[in-house]
């Protein structure tokens, strides 16, 4: 999955296949939450704050799992 890298506190890097969200985050922690509409992601990478979209509306509304 291409990565693409993003202006935050707490996320790195963040990537989109198919309905996949992979999130990487500072800690280096990695992340895929599942069944993401396009839009949602469009959302992540385009808004000032992609850690707090994250936080407030993706974390509490998809499952995730974590990429080791």
């Amino acid at each position: 999955m291409v990565m693409h890298m993003v202006q935050s506190s707490n996320v790195d890097a963040v990537g989109y296949e198919g309905t996949t969200l992979r999130v990487q985050f500072r800690s280096g922690a990695t992340y895929d939450y599942l069944d993401v509409p396009a839009n949602v992601y469009s959302q992540l990478v385009g808004g000032q704050s992609p850690g707090s979209y994250l936080a407030s509306f993706i974390k509490p509304n998809f499952e995730a799992k974590r990429v080791d």
